[in-house]
């Protein structure tokens, strides 16, 4: 497995030049222009080759519905509303 612009390519059932594994990188973050690719495998079979990829992981916010509001955290809550929160009846 070779690195190429911190992508871990590996080539599988032949030899590819890097000018054309760049190709396929750039082809890929072109189509997925919000996507960090991490790793790219590219199987040769003949004249075709199939691309197998993956994205590094996104990292996401947790967001609850809180006495009304969708919130992902409550440090922004006035005095009135984090009592209100601390008050509701919590279901398990």
């Amino acid at each position: 497995m070779e690195d190429f612009n911190n992508v871990q390519v590996k080539v599988k059932n032949g030899y590819m030049d890097e000018e054309e594994i760049q190709a396929y990188i750039k082809y890929l973050e072109n189509k997925f222009p919000n996507e960090t690719l991490k790793s790219l495998t590219i199987s040769i079979d003949g004249d075709e080759v199939d691309l197998d990829y993956v994205f590094q992981p996104q990292n996401f916010e947790r967001i609850r519905r809180i006495t009304g509001y969708l919130v992902g955290t409550l440090d922004r809550f006035n005095d009135a509303k984090a009592a209100e929160e601390k008050d509701r009846v919590k279901h398990a």
